[in-house]
Parts: C-alpha cells; sequence; structure tokens
C-alpha cells in the first residue's frame, strides 16, 4: 500500500455520552484521528468474496496505524458527508502497519 492508493480523507469518530453542568447527558462525538485512507466500495471480486462472513460490510477502508490509538468497533469513520460503522478491524499482514477495516455504510433514519 502506498500513499498514491490512499487518496482519501476520512475522520475516526467515537461517540461518548457526557454530563453538562445541570447534570443532563449529551451525545458527543469526538475526532480521534484524521488520516488517508484507501476506500474500497463493495463489488463482485475474489477479496469481496472470501469476505462472505461479513455480508452487512459494505466499504474496507485501509489507513495507517496511528500511534497511541487503537482502533475498535466503538469508533466511526466520517468521509465527507457519509458516515460508516465498523464492523471489524484487523491487523493487515500482523506487521502493525496498516489497519483494514470492514464498515457498513450508515443512513440516518427519518420520522
Amino acid at each position: 500500500m502506498s500513499f498514491g492508493k490512499m487518496n482519501g480523507f476520512a475522520d475516526i469518530v467515537a461517540v461518548t455520552k457526557e454530563k453538562d453542568a445541570e447534570g443532563f447527558g449529551t451525545t458527543v462525538e469526538r475526532v480521534l484521528a484524521s488520516v488517508r485512507v484507501y476506500r474500497e466500495g463493495r463489488h463482485g471480486s475474489e477479496r469481496w468474496a472470501n469476505l462472505a462472513a461479513f455480508s452487512e460490510a459494505t466499504d474496507l477502508f485501509r489507513f495507517r496505524v496511528i500511534p497511541g490509538l487503537t482502533v475498535t468497533t466503538e469508533h466511526f469513520i466520517v468521509q465527507g458527508d457519509e458516515r460508516f460503522d465498523i464492523v471489524s478491524v484487523e491487523n493487515v499482514k500482523g506487521r502493525g502497519m496498516y489497519i483494514e477495516a470492514l464498515a457498513k455504510k450508515t443512513v440516518p433514519s427519518v420520522g
């Protein structure tokens, strides 16, 4: 993987609940990191056929490991105006250089 393929930008976001001065709980989104990413949409390639267990994943993201940050399935990926719920996180080839995250695009419900 090279920076040439990582031509998109995305934010790794954590959602936390905090209490305000009056004691009411509010939901706060914190950007943990802004990274360059390679994004691959779901299609009929051999790679996606091997990932059949993750049928709900719609996109695959690859990015460099962020020192001091462990990306988990509790985080979200925000790219532009699209939001993705992380389904699976994997260290590519176990080298500790790149992270591969399978994610499901979330669509806001109206009503």
